[in-house]
């Protein structure tokens, strides 16, 4: 049986799914588990070998050339950043900003597995600590550990073996990478929004679905 070892940073899980369904989508297996794990450790995250160059040089590089570079975090800075550039240019409110993590941690009050069960107001979420303005302690991410699996099978597989109830169908999924525009002058397309929304262009037309389909 063979085994991929897929290393992709942050979406090395959705890599992995990925190469799962093309596996099954191309007849080359009718049955496929992707797994992952990772054990990080505490604080935020930070470059960890100092013999090689760090894949996000060239980010960081931009957003100091673009914002300038402060002592906090680099990922709040890079995302920090992106939100002061949607609220320069659409009139993003910190308060709007705020309802996400607010949101979020609502629904984790409904998710057994999650890290925290912990709903928390507005005014707790834009109280909380800053990490770099506008984001606050409340609004970033925990390094968390974890572990998660996907069974991945044809149709036919399915049906096969009396499946059915037990399935969920990807109706479309892909992935994309930095565009040149990225290490442009935009902070937004810094951290993504020119790939993803090239990437989610492609997964609608594919799908044969639009924006107004997803329910979110």
């Amino acid at each position: 049986i063979p085994i991929y070892n897929v290393n992709n940073a942050c979406c090395s899980g959705s890599t992995a799914l990925f190469m799962g369904k093309q596996l099954v989508e191309g007849g080359t297996a009718e049955c496929v588990m992707a797994i992952g794990f990772e054990k990080m450790e505490r604080g935020p995250l930070k470059g960890k070998y100092d013999d090689r160059t760090n894949p996000m040089d060239k980010h960081v590089q931009v957003m100091a050339d673009l914002r300038g570079f402060e002592a906090s975090p680099v990922t709040a800075q890079l995302f920090g950043n992106a939100a002061k550039e949607h609220m320069e240019k659409y009139g993003t409110t910190k308060n709007h900003l705020a309802k996400i993590a607010y949101k979020n941690h609502k629904h984790s009050t409904n998710n057994p597995y999650s890290q925290f069960q912990k709903e928390y107001s507005m005014e707790e979420i834009t109280n909380s600590p800053a990490i770099f303005d506008p984001l606050t302690k409340l609004q970033c991410c925990p390094t968390s550990d974890g572990s998660a699996a996907v069974i991945l099978a044809s149709e036919d597989f399915v049906m096969r073996n009396n499946l059915q109830g037990q399935a969920v169908e990807i109706v479309g999924m892909e992935m994309g990478t930095d565009t040149p525009s990225t290490f442009g002058r935009s902070s937004m397309s810094l951290v993504g929004y020119d790939m993803t929304k090239n990437t989610a262009d492609r997964l609608f037309e594919k799908a044969g679905l639009g924006r107004g389909d997803v329910n979110v």
